[in-house]
């Protein structure tokens, strides 16, 4: 198995981008919110991160985090995550999708992709980058006019009401 270089700071702020098994776009599914949710709060719990903003489309999400000062470990809140998450899916939300003969020898369900992208930020600059990119998603790829017409998104919490 390869050794993938990542890029860690402790006390870090990163953008992720995180995809679906195949693209298949399950992320916006009742059930699906309701588990990604419960997952990232009960890994927050123990392994505590901010969230500066976030995207959650049909088949992949990005979002944007800051850790503790002192931790780096941004895998095992995704390994988390992804894993707690696919445990309420397996049961409430059965995908059928055609697996590799690896995914079948591991184990793996077909809800996510086996890795993630992440980009540690830089500066200001970037951050503001980032985040418009994150909120402009939904409008690239063709779910909504605008982003404040997409309902799964941190921009509306950054929208006086």
């Amino acid at each position: 198995m390869p050794n993938y270089r990542r890029w860690r700071s402790e006390g870090g702020t990163y953008f992720f981008t995180v995809v679906t098994y195949g693209r298949y776009p399950w992320l916006c599914e009742p059930i699906a919110r309701q588990a990604l949710r419960q997952a990232i709060r009960t890994t927050q719990a123990a392994y505590p991160f901010s969230i500066d903003a976030w995207v959650l489309l049909p088949d992949h999400l990005h979002c944007i985090w800051t850790l503790p000062t002192g931790d780096d470990d941004f895998s095992t809140r995704w390994r988390l995550i992804k894993t707690r998450t696919t445990r309420v899916c397996t049961r409430q939300l059965p995908i059928d999708l055609p697996s590799s003969r690896s995914r079948q020898t591991r184990g793996d369900h077909p809800y996510w992709q086996r890795r993630f992208w992440e980009h540690q930020i830089r500066d200001e600059a970037d951050f503001q980058n980032h985040i418009h990119y994150i909120h402009q998603n939904p409008v690239k790829h063709g779910h909504a006019i605008t982003p404040t017409d997409w309902p799964y998104s941190t921009i509306h919490r950054s929208i006086d009401p």
